[in-house]
């Protein structure tokens, strides 16, 4: 009750009717604290607090400690109202200074580096350690189409360096750019393969009238009808990889126009006869198989798959095997391939039954091939020779062919490494080849 009379300190009791104090009882029958009111004629007739009258009132250790709190939370708000700096070692003109320090060039191009602490359906919001947010669009997130920024690998607790592109007007927000980047670093790298003069691949996403365009390094080329070296249609190329060279490269005008007939022509030129070249099965047709040879379909015929007889393709190709063949001929005008796993059996029937050891040995095989046609070539070279002394060459007895000059030296064919003539080695090779 005590608390109960310092709340009501000073406060003036209303005065009462004099027939209530006069009740019988009255004074009795109110609380003990109460009991010390004095009932004065000479106030009124005006009940009195006794705190009012100045009788001591007794705080309790909660409430001192009270008082105290609310001594300094009064003190402080007076301070913070009327010195709100006094006792701060800087001044807010120090702290927007040391800001200003750590604040980054925030304009149009600027690099800077952030970390991705959210990421949404519509991009993700990165912490540039700025004054300003930062934002990465979807659409700005990959230079491929995505549907969501973890496509591009994209995850809270990324470092990256984006690109400023841009700033939202209505919270100062800077709109960044992964996509920007990845432009600059694909013409770069296409400027590079340019310079080497390599042949790339190219898929085929879409088309016009004028020809189709392909993406080469994340960048959309366009190869015109003229440079394709079969004829087809766009439909026909649609989601296809194409073999392509780089005609004309333009990244002021974002012009990238690519050729496939060039990088057939030099894939076409790495066709030798007895060459061997990896392939990938297209297709199978009762009188033989497609393989696709570097963007070149060859024909692999029943007969040169194997020395044994093959009744049924399908029994040992399947369309997508991979496998080696060699080149037998090559009709550039006409662009047919012909190949032949035959040549490359160890011992024959080994396509049949043990096709990984003729890939093996497929080189070695090859290697030999190669031998007997070059032997069977230069034997029939010198046998022209030895009836056509006109022709300015000779045989030496050492089985040299070289000039007839006498100053002639010795570094010419040596035939002493060919075999005696014999006449079923030539006839063999072509027989073998029109099986």
């Amino acid at each position: 009750m005590a608390a109960l009379a310092n709340q009501f300190s000073g406060v003036r009791c209303a005065p009462l009717p004099s027939s209530l104090l006069s009740r019988p009882g009255f004074a009795t029958g109110l609380p003990s604290a109460w009991r010390a009111v004095a009932l004065s004629p000479a106030r009124g007739g005006k009940i009195v607090c006794a705190a009012r009258t100045g009788a001591p009132v007794a705080f309790t250790p909660v409430q001192k400690e009270r008082e105290a709190l609310k001594k300094l939370f009064e003190e402080a708000y007076e301070r913070a109202r009327t010195a709100p700096m006094e006792g701060v070692p800087f001044t807010l003109e120090d702290f927007h200074t040391v800001i200003e320090k750590y604040d980054f060039d925030s304009e149009i191009g600027s690099k800077v580096k952030g970390t991705v602490f959210m990421t949404d359906a519509n991009g993700a919001l990165v912490d540039i350690t700025a004054k300003s947010s930062a934002y990465l669009p979807l659409q700005e997130a990959c230079i491929h189409r995505i549907k969501h920024v973890s496509e591009a690998g994209i995850y809270p607790g990324l470092i990256e360096e984006f690109v400023v592109v841009g700033e939202n007007a209505a919270d100062d927000s800077l709109i960044l750019s992964l996509r920007s980047m990845q432009y600059d670093l694909a013409w770069e790298r296409c400027r590079q393969l340019q310079a080497e003069d390599v042949v790339v691949k190219g898929r085929v996403v879409g088309g016009n009238k004028g020809g189709v365009v392909a993406i080469v390094e994340g960048l959309r080329g366009f190869v015109p009808f003229s440079q394709i070296s079969s004829k087809t249609t766009a439909e026909e190329l649609l989601n296809k990889d194409l073999p392509l060279k780089f005609v004309e490269l333009d990244e002021e005008q974002s012009r990238l126009i690519l050729s496939n007939r060039k990088a057939m022509a030099d894939s076409q030129a790495q066709l030798g006869i007895g060459s061997v070249i990896l392939g990938t099965v297209q297709s199978l047709k009762p009188y033989g198989a497609f393989i696709d040879i570097g963007g070149i379909n060859g024909l692999l015929h029943v007969s040169q798959i194997s020395h044994d007889r093959v009744s049924d393709i399908s029994t040992v190709l399947q369309p997508g095997d991979t496998l080696k063949v060699m080149i037998l001929s090559h009709d550039r005008e006409k662009g047919r391939v012909s190949l032949s796993t035959k040549k490359l059996e160890p011992t024959p029937g080994d396509m049949i039954r043990n096709p990984k050891l003729v890939f093996e040995k497929a080189d070695e095989m090859a290697q030999t091939f190669r031998q007997r046609i070059a032997q069977a070539e230069a034997m029939a070279r010198a046998d022209m020779l030895r009836f056509q002394p006109e022709s300015g060459l000779s045989l030496s007895s050492d089985g040299i062919l070289g000039s007839l000059s006498q100053d002639f030296l010795a570094d010419g064919l040596n035939l002493r490494d060919v075999p005696p003539a014999e006449d079923d080695t030539l006839p063999d090779l072509i027989s073998d080849d029109n099986e």
